[in-house]
């Protein structure tokens, strides 16, 4: 794993021996010794990670940290602060202005290494998300200043996985100001409450006297269903090797006994803000792929996703030696409504027409926009006089029912004429089955409209 990591103090000294513990880690290291520099540096260079001292001349480290997480281009930038402060109102007040951790000066070596890992791990993750989130933006497709969808501030969702009911009441009397808490002693229990429900952040306290708490840590990160959920886990003071395991782990975040309620408050909300976030960002990819291949009007697959999948349909038949046909159908004179009624009207018959469509074909079936009032259905399996019944139910119900209109003018009666193709020994591509149906459409158009025709052989 590499990374450029950012280190921020004031003291050479400091700076030297992060410096050479990172270098031998084989992680790429900038430097800056006041907090200016640092501003000015992830303002112009990616930075993955920055550890950040806190007591510095001009301007300390909360300053900076909330600088950065208030401007979007170095919001999503981790950061540790490497502090001798140790008190949790420290801690506390840095959770708040953003900082995603603490290392306590001398930082120990294990500590040091598993946390960089870690948060560098993560922010891959969420840097892929938010790449193809801000391409989504930028072409209009998403609102990315919409990060919560009105979620942010509720109560968060929260699993708390405890095997003492003493501290299960004091956990959950910790957090009811700002979450919902499900407490549980069974961890395999837990483990499917987990799967099962929409949590924002799972809690666990190593408390157990027979079970190992990174059995369920892993048991997490393994399955489908809950790897994304956030993870913290709270261990005994000193126990830096569980500490570093469950961080290797996926572990989120930490914090150790005695857990300090305000810490422990401002921790829930960073983890339970930052899964939501991203889950935002997930959405928005999602959304995104689906509006590459769809057709924003009528909801059916468009010609990219077209152009694609018949190709991939096309060679799956050949290969098999199986049937494949295409239909290729337009809207009869559908120019009149547009310039008779409008393009709104337009519109409501186009989506009229594709829900027709959907209720003709079959589920294997592929049916896409081509463009205009043209589309295009996709058999598979389908023999040329199976495709001519399928394409004449299609003509008969576009024929049968006129069109409803919201302009005033009530219903318009519409009809479709209707091109076919099916693979032969002649067509060696889907451009030239495509061809064939649209010479066959040509052919319907020409013979006076409100026919199916299929191309000879």
């Amino acid at each position: 794993m590499t990374a450029r990591i950012l280190v921020v103090d004031d003291i050479p000294a400091n700076v030297k021996l992060l410096e050479a513990r990172l270098l031998a880690e084989y992680f790429d290291v900038l430097t800056a010794e006041n907090g200016y520099q640092a501003l000015d540096i992830c303002d112009k260079t990616q930075v993955d990670l920055i550890l950040l001292d806190i007591m510095m001349p001009g301007m300390d480290g909360f300053e900076v940290c909330e600088r950065l997480k208030a401007n979007h281009r170095t919001a999503h930038i981790p950061v540790v602060m490497v502090t001798a402060l140790d008190q949790p109102s420290d801690r506390v007040r840095g959770l708040k202005a953003g900082a995603d951790d603490f290392l306590t000066k001398p930082v120990n070596d294990l500590q040091l290494i598993s946390r960089v890992k870690s948060l560098v791990r993560l922010k891959t993750l969420s840097d892929e998300l938010r790449i193809r989130a801000e391409t989504a933006h930028n072409i209009g497709m998403e609102d990315l200043g919409r990060v919560g969808d009105g979620r942010m501030e509720e109560a968060g969702q929260v699993l708390l996985v405890d095997g003492r009911g003493s501290s299960q009441e004091r956990l959950i009397k910790t957090l009811k100001p700002i979450a919902d808490v499900v407490a549980m002693s069974d961890p395999q229990a837990a483990l499917f409450d987990a799967a099962e429900n929409a949590y924002d952040l799972v809690i666990v306290n190593a408390n157990f006297d027979d079970y190992d708490p990174l059995r369920l840590c892993s048991q997490l990160r393994s399955l489908e269903r809950t790897r994304f959920i956030p993870v913290l886990i709270i261990t005994d003071q000193g126990d830096e090797q569980m500490t570093v395991r469950a961080l290797d782990l996926g572990v989120n975040d930490y914090i150790a006994r005695p857990v300090d309620p305000n810490e422990l408050v401002a921790r829930t909300l960073t983890q339970i803000r930052r899964k939501r976030f991203n889950d935002r960002l997930r959405t928005s990819v999602k959304q995104t792929i689906e509006l590459a291949v769809t057709d924003g009007l009528t909801g059916l697959n468009n010609r990219r996703y077209l152009d694609s999948h018949l190709k991939m349909l096309f060679n799956r038949a050949k290969a098999r030696n199986r049937p494949l046909s295409i239909c290729i159908t337009d809207i009869d004179r559908f120019k009149s409504v547009n310039d008779t009624y409008g393009h709104d009207s337009g519109d409501d018959v186009l989506k009229e027409f594709s829900s027709r469509i959907r209720s003709t074909v079959r589920g294997a079936d592929l049916a896409c926009r081509y463009g205009g009032e043209e589309f295009v259905v996709v058999m598979p399996d389908t023999s040329a006089d199976v495709a001519a019944s399928v394409a004449e139910r299609l003509r008969s119900i576009i024929e049968s029912k006129p069109f409803a209109i919201q302009s005033g003018a009530g219903a318009l009666s519409l009809t479709a004429s209707m091109g076919i193709a099916t693979i032969s020994d002649g067509i060696e591509t889907p451009e030239q089955l495509l061809k064939q149906a649209d010479r066959a459409l040509y052919e319907a158009k020409n013979g006076g409209r409100n026919r199916v025709v299929a191309a000879a052989a």
